[in-house]
């Protein structure tokens, strides 16, 4: 038993460390400080999971994530596309191809919210020194900006800086007739510049509009330059579901797009398992090949002890056959009358013998045969015959 002592610590230890390895990483995803800043997979103040799953308790409402990388939108009737905490940079230049595809999400029915990810200071570059930066995007692909396909463009008004390296929040007011929050704290100096007139102010800083909404069909685009109030921290702090529900509309679906943050799901194998729930499959499968291995590595049948063997009887040849089967048919008493008449059959028919010997064969037959029984002595008589008649008989031993 004792050499089994350091197996068995081996494996215990062994469970330890992996049990330790996944309390480790299960703490920290359900932190989520792994995920970006404004991902709904993100619990802590910096996250918008608290508004995630609110939405996904309310009845009737269908929420999820979107971790495709396809860049293809889905059917827009009755769902409520949002992009949280995007770039300037991403939408400055539009491509042609992104662009058809979000005009056709929005024709059809779809809500397209797209939120900025804050910006407390101005250091953007002008659009014309950051197409000199971009030159070596492939020319093949037709990008247009913002500003000359839906008409709105970019600019960082800078926020008053606090105490310390703190910037203090602007007050934004509500332009629009809508019923919602007269003022709200906005945490991003950026604000919108050569707005169109189709879009309709929702919130301004001044006179710079940092919210805006604009209908496309039977869709609209509504966008914000502040991602704060969607976050985990405004929901506890300073929320207001008047503007989340305005946020939303009549949409029956909603979808958060986790793909733009970097978090994508890369298609392969363990995609497929986990679409088509084929994880106990594959537990199955790893069990029968355990079961497989154990098999054949370990009889299922103990081995037969030595001392409780079966004796056996060793096979015979031919020859020990046919003595044994003499043996049993025929007397001891008649066994040189039989060999002898045999023998004198083969001999006429043959013809290998001459008349002579088999006359002196019979002669010492004969002579045995005459002998009283107690005297008789067939091995004597047999090679009697067999000196008489040559070396054709075999002799006995």
């Amino acid at each position: 038993m004792k050499s089994y002592w350091p197996i068995i610590l081996l494996l215990a230890l062994g469970a330890a460390l992996t049990f330790g390895i996944v309390q480790l990483f299960e703490l920290r995803f359900e932190v989520g400080d792994v995920y970006p800043e404004y991902s709904s997979l993100r619990s802590d103040a910096l996250g918008t999971m608290a508004c995630y799953e609110s939405l996904d308790r309310l009845p009737g409402l269908s929420v999820r994530r979107d971790f495709s990388t396809s860049n293809r939108l889905p059917d827009g009737n009755e769902t409520a596309y949002f992009q949280l905490a995007t770039s300037i940079e991403a939408w400055r230049r539009l491509s042609e191809g992104t662009g058809a595809e979000i005009e056709q999400f929005l024709n059809g029915g779809g809500r397209f919210v797209i939120t900025m990810f804050p910006e407390s200071s101005n250091f953007l570059p002008p659009l014309d020194q950051k197409k000199a930066e971009t030159g070596s995007v492939d020319e093949k692909v037709k990008v247009t900006s913002l500003g000359n396909r839906w008409g709105v463009d970019f600019q960082i008004i800078d926020l008053r800086r606090g105490d310390g390296a703190v910037y203090a929040p602007a007050r934004v007011q509500n332009e629009s007739a809508l019923p919602l929050p007269e003022t709200l704290d906005w945490h991003s100096g950026i604000v919108f510049a050569n707005l169109d007139h189709a879009w309709k102010r929702i919130y301004t800083r001044g006179t710079d509009a940092v919210m805006i909404e604009r209908a496309f069909g039977r869709g609209a685009v509504v966008i914000a330059t502040d991602s704060y109030f969607l976050s985990n921290e405004a929901m506890r702090k300073d929320r207001h579901a008047d503007l989340l529900a305005w946020l939303f509309g009549s949409s029956r679906n909603v979808i958060f797009d986790e793909a733009h943050l970097g978090v994508a799901e890369a298609p392969g194998v363990a995609t497929l398992i986990r679409k088509y729930h084929l994880q106990w499959f594959i537990a199955g499968l790893i069990l029968l090949a355990g079961l497989f291995i154990w098999k054949n590595t370990v009889s299922l049948v103990p081995p037969h002890a030595e001392n409780n063997a079966q004796d056996y009887v060793a096979g015979k040849d031919s020859a020990s056959g046919f003595d044994n089967l003499l043996r049993r048919s025929i007397p001891t008493r008649d066994l040189l009358a039989v060999c002898f008449g045999e023998w004198k059959k083969s001999a006429a028919q043959t013809g290998k013998y001459s008349s002579v010997r088999i006359q002196q064969a019979e002669a010492a037959f004969h002579a045995e045969n005459r002998l009283v029984e107690k005297d008789r002595d067939p091995v004597r008589a047999y090679q009697t015959i067999s000196r008489t008649v040559g070396p054709t008989l075999r002799k006995i031993k």
